[in-house]
């Protein structure tokens, strides 16, 4: 027994050293894993703590961008009303001005035709004095004369007709204040209320629009 714990003792003794020198750097090892572990942790944090700066950072652009887009969207909404208010102004100017070019040429000669009217009024008036029973051919002046003044007047209706100029005879219509201007009221038996009985003055309407109202006597009750 003695020997073999001899032996023992001899096996063992070459590894004390080697034991000792692992047990004496042991705590430097020991502090390096804890300096490398602290490390280790700082790192994270100051990675952990970056991520978070970089997620307030976009989340902070984000809402400025956010904020230059709507008023973005507000402008291109403001210009894009006032775009639309501008067409729809020139629109409307560009269909006043059509109106009033066709109303131009339209009534632009009506001023002329007012003119002309009372030559056509005495042209009636002319016919309608000459006798007809004095209209024969053994009186070929006055007859000639006749005809040419009859020959114009038709002439010159028809030349009126052609320009829009319209003759209101309104005998046995209804009164319209818009084509009509009363005389006088007067019952005449036979005809109904409203209505005119005699003219005194024929009318003329212009492309629709009265130009000259026809000068009237309207029927009244009795």
């Amino acid at each position: 027994m003695a020997a073999v714990a001899q032996c023992v003792r001899g096996a063992l003794r070459p590894r004390l050293p080697l034991l000792s020198v692992a047990l004496r750097t042991s705590p430097r090892l020991l502090c390096a894993a804890t300096q490398q572990k602290n490390t280790g942790q700082n790192l994270e944090e100051d990675q952990s703590q970056s991520q978070n700066e970089q997620k307030v950072e976009p989340s902070s652009a984000e809402k400025l961008l956010a904020e230059e887009k709507a008023k973005l969207e507000e402008q291109l909404k403001d210009v894009t009303d006032k775009y639309k208010r501008a067409l729809a102004d020139a629109e409307n100017v560009r269909q006043r001005s059509q109106k009033l070019v066709e109303e131009a040429k339209l009534y632009g000669i009506q001023s002329f035709c007012k003119d002309l009217l009372e030559v056509a009024d005495i042209l009636e008036k002319a016919t309608e004095s000459v006798p007809k029973e004095e209209i024969k051919d053994d009186n070929p002046h006055l007859k000639s004369l006749y005809e040419g003044l009859v020959m114009t007047e038709m002439q010159i209706q028809k030349v009126f007709k052609k320009h829009g100029l319209i003759r209101l005879d309104p005998v046995g219509a209804k009164f319209d204040p818009y084509e009509h201007e009363a005389l006088f009221h007067t019952p005449v038996e036979g005809q109904e209320p409203g209505t005119i009985a005699l003219v005194s003055k024929i009318g003329y309407k212009l492309h629709g629009r009265t130009l000259r109202p026809a000068l009237v006597g309207v029927v009244k009750d009795a």
